[in-house]
């Protein structure tokens, strides 16, 4: 059984899917600075104004099932992905209250996020998936493999971080975040930039006209180093492969390669070290993390509709803010290339050496 994604729909600072890829294409950076928010973070401060993840879900959730040809959601399963959940909602009764007390941890955990959609929209059931930066991709891996022993007909996958003071002090402590909007792949990169976003893909047994198709997806994990990738791209190089593999397809059937691209110094050695093995110059490359920050859990399912409209569209993104490109290697394009766009694979890559990859293509 195959797996088509039918209809999807998200929000970040940019806006909605279309004002998303407009600011792409016009290399628009779609990042909001915010001076204070470190600061007031360290300061033991809280977040001084935040948008709720759950009106947010809500809301793109709406969307996505309004134009969907399900009449209801008793026969759709529900799986989230995220790396911190409902983390806002209790930062906020923390730093309002100045005492953990009144905090509920199961009001606030993964499954908050899920409980709260299933009692908006009648879901059959959901599953809760947090493996930090690859949630959404694992839970689209996930969502192929039921697909695909036919226990679901449909599944709608979502996407949803929120910024709040544990993530951003988090990467903050480990000197990751960059004072500047982030360069992915660049010689002088020095960090990213935390994003917030929500995303939502319908996925089904059954194609439309204007369905692309989730063909393979791929898994790895090296365990290299709690935070650090494998310097030899072992576990990245195994993620892609195995994606390839499920796809039934080779490295040269790959039009595009929707990159990780944190601008880390780490992440991207070795992305574009394992990049460079398995695909040489042979296919584009870049990282719309320049334009969308890192919105961490729900990153894999943000690139996974950026890669849908890329094949749609039949046009390439170039890579915003590079300059002097590190690994000279890979295929890096400075401008958008208009070509027909076959196969898209999206990597993501979270600590711990788990990473995940997905390819999504035209449908035969």
């Amino acid at each position: 059984m195959k797996s088509y994604i039918n209809n999807y729909e998200l929000w970040c600072n940019a806006g909605n899917t279309a004002d998303l890829m407009g600011s792409i294409y016009d290399k628009k950076s779609a990042l909001v600075e915010n001076e204070t928010f470190l600061k007031d973070a360290i300061a033991g401060l809280g977040i001084m104004k935040y948008d709720d993840i759950y009106s947010l879900m809500k809301e793109v959730v709406s969307k996505v099932l309004n134009e969907s040809n399900l009449k209801d959601f008793k026969n759709t399963l529900l799986i989230l992905g995220s790396s911190v959940g409902g983390m806002q909602k209790c930062e906020d009764i923390f730093y309002s209250q100045k005492s953990y007390k009144n905090i509920n941890p199961n009001k606030y955990s993964m499954n908050a996020l899920t409980d709260y959609l299933v009692k908006e929209f009648n879901f059959y059931d959901s599953r809760a998936i947090s493996t930090a930066c690859t949630s959404s991709a694992n839970a689209l891996l996930l969502t192929k493999r039921l697909i695909n022993v036919s226990a679901y007909e449909n599944v709608l996958v979502v996407g949803a971080d929120g910024l709040c003071n544990s993530t951003v002090l988090g990467f903050h402590s480990l000197g990751v975040l960059s004072s500047k909007k982030c360069r992915p792949f660049d010689e002088n990169r020095n960090g990213m930039n935390v994003a917030e976003a929500v995303a939502v893909l319908l996925i089904q047994n059954k194609k439309t006209d204007n369905s692309i198709e989730l063909k393979g997806v791929g898994a790895s994990s090296d365990a290299y180093h709690m935070t650090n990738p494998n310097p030899e791209a072992l576990g990245a190089m195994a993620s892609m492969k195995n994606a390839l593999s499920d796809a039934g397809i080779d490295a040269k059937d790959i039009d595009y390669v929707n990159a990780h691209g944190t601008a880390t110094l780490a992440n991207d050695k070795v992305e574009a070290l394992g990049i460079e093995k398995l695909f040489v110059k042979n296919v584009y490359v870049n990282s719309t993390k320049a334009i969308t920050g890192h919105t961490l859990g729900a990153a894999g399912a943000i690139e996974a509709i950026i890669s849908c409209e890329v094949i749609k569209r039949a046009l390439i993104p170039a890579q915003t803010s590079l300059e002097n490109q590190s690994n000279k290697n890979i295929k890096i394009n400075k401008e958008n290339v208009k070509m027909e766009v076959k196969n898209v694979l999206s990597n993501s890559f979270a600590f711990g050496g788990n990473n995940a990859s997905i390819v999504l293509g035209v449908c035969k």
